[in-house]
């Protein structure tokens, strides 16, 4: 398989995920992927450069900066949970699809007739899962300081016996502060 793996962003991303328990039109979901400007968003999305490349890339289309705040908060904040589902409705649409795409989450609120619908129109590989998996860290394996608090340190960790993740209580112990 290509480096590349494509997130699926899909209607699953947007279903039973209102506070209110509504689900959004099918037109209102089609509008929010449309207007993101997602086809699928590529692993590279957890790298910062790729991100400001992202930026430049919608800066040279005409995006208003206010749109592209909305695209790096959705960037940045798309592993973190509890959150997003809070915010804006790009930035929920990105953690609810990466949530239900890469990790399985609320699978069993979607019917099968509704999951197959969706792999039909985007298929997983049948080794969908170690893929990801090794995507993630050919992604993000040279800057291993990048890691640091993220789910990012659990790939690096499974991938590569020798990397030591940053222990957060350590840094707090070894800051300059007294105390």
């Amino acid at each position: 398989m290509a480096q590349q793996l494509h997130i699926l962003q899909s209607r699953w991303a947007m279903e039973r995920r209102r506070a209110d328990a509504a689900e959004w039109p099918l037109q209102t979901q089609l509008a929010m992927i449309r207007d993101a400007g997602f086809d699928g968003a590529g692993v590279r999305f957890i790298d910062p450069d790729f991100a400001r490349e992202v930026t430049d890339f919608l800066r040279s289309h005409g995006i208003a900066e206010r749109e592209i705040e909305t695209v790096w908060t959705a960037i940045a904040l798309h592993t973190t949970p509890g959150i997003p589902q809070h915010m804006h409705p790009v930035i929920a649409l990105v953690t609810a699809g990466v949530e239900m795409d890469v990790l399985g989450i609320a699978f069993s609120e979607f019917t099968e007739a509704e999951r197959e619908a969706v792999v039909r129109a985007h298929p997983r590989p049948g080794r969908f899962k170690e893929e990801i998996i090794q995507a993630f860290y050919d992604g993000f394996h040279r800057k291993p300081e990048t890691t640091f608090g993220t789910v990012n340190a659990d790939v690096l960790a499974d991938k590569d016996p020798s990397f030591r993740p940053e222990n957060f209580c350590r840094v707090i112990r070894a800051s300059a502060w007294p105390g």
